[in-house]
Parts: C-alpha cells; sequence; structure tokens
C-alpha cells in the first residue's frame, strides 16, 4: 500500500488539522484510511464504495449525528 496514489478531499482543507478519509485504488480495490492514522487501511470492492456514497448523498446515514 506504500506504492498507492492516496487522494483526499478538497474539502478537508489544507492545515494540519484537517485530517479526512484519504481513498486510493489498486488491483481492483478502493483502500479507505483516515489520514491521522495512515497505517491503518481497510479494502472494499469498488461497487460496495460506490453503494455507501448514493446511501450517503441520500441522506440514509445523517441521523448518526
Amino acid at each position: 500500500m506504500h506504492q498507492a496514489r492516496w487522494r483526499k478531499s478538497s474539502f478537508s482543507g489544507t492545515g494540519p488539522d484537517n485530517n479526512c478519509i484519504e481513498l486510493a485504488a489498486t488491483d481492483g480495490a478502493i483502500h479507505l484510511r483516515e489520514s491521522e492514522a495512515p497505517g491503518t487501511a481497510i479494502r472494499t470492492a469498488p461497487r460496495l464504495l460506490a453503494a455507501f456514497i448514493r446511501a450517503a448523498k441520500a441522506g440514509e446515514f445523517d441521523n448518526l449525528w
């Protein structure tokens, strides 16, 4: 994973306290990690991440906070 090209949202800002979720695509999978803990990542299939993003955009997780 150290060769992965990690990307973060432009909404997270650029300062040292602007931690965010970062994504990288390798070998047909999507990897997610928190920028404040880059040594830990999870792996998922692109279709599963796409389903999660659709649900988030639809507001299905808005009641979590």
